[in-house]
């Protein structure tokens, strides 16, 4: 009867002697991502040693360590990428991955080991490293007001103003309202804009039209001589 129950409490106590637990992390690539992970300082002889894996925890040690620490300092670093940042003699152990990658996906184990049979500390963290998301949002346009501050004599907003010769109501050209009644309708108003045509192009340029005065004058008084020479 000894015989039978012995195995059998060795058994029980290799299957609950360590305390096993599972944690979901999640990132983005190219985040820090921390995975936790603390045990009990009671005093300075309550410091351990643990290791990070990259698998769920076994029976013993790490499979696949990544990083190794006495409890003091940093003994083994599978990669820079991999860090201890909390304070290790105050228990926090906790895993940080510097510029996460997508492969850096999957189980992680953390074991605190405690002294005695059994009494190991486990933990196994499941990191899920996303793609960054991508903004979808509008782009957003940002202006600005130039604004003069008191007492100056600048305005705080510049218009630029096109000027074009102003033409009195008599002058500017009329327009139909409506369909010619007839051919002597139509002709009238073509009349009337050549006419003003004609009139808005003198007015932009009267010195053509003095010089043209002078000319005509001049030609009259030529003539004039001519005539009371042969006279």
């Amino acid at each position: 009867m000894l015989s039978y129950i012995c195995p059998n409490w060795v058994l029980l106590l290799l299957l609950t002697g360590s305390t096993v637990s599972e944690l979901i992390v999640i990132g983005e690539v190219g985040q820090n991502i921390t995975v936790p992970c603390h045990y009990n300082v009671w005093n300075t002889n309550s410091i351990t040693s643990m290791c990070w894996g990259r698998d769920r925890c076994p029976n013993s040690k790490c499979s696949k360590p990544i990083i190794w620490t006495d409890g003091w300092r940093v003994t083994e670093q599978h990669s820079s990428r991999y860090q201890l940042k909390g304070d290790l003699q105050k228990g926090d152990v906790s895993l940080t991955i510097v510029d996460a990658r997508e492969a850096d996906s999957g189980t992680y184990c953390c074991r605190v080991e405690i002294p005695g049979w059994f009494n190991d500390q486990l933990i196994n963290h499941k990191v899920v490293v996303k793609k960054a998301r991508i903004s979808t949002a509008s782009p957003h346009t940002y202006t600005s007001e130039q604004t003069s501050a008191p007492g100056s004599t600048s305005e705080s907003s510049f218009t630029v103003t096109r000027t074009w010769p102003s033409v009195s109501a008599s002058e500017a050209p009329q327009t139909a309202s409506t369909p010619c009644s007839g051919p002597s309708d139509c002709l009238d108003v073509t009349v009337n804009l050549q006419n003003t045509s004609v009139s808005l192009a003198s007015q932009q340029h009267p010195e053509r039209g003095l010089y043209i005065g002078i000319g005509l004058c001049a030609a009259l008084l030529l003539i004039l001589i001519l005539a009371l020479l042969l006279t």
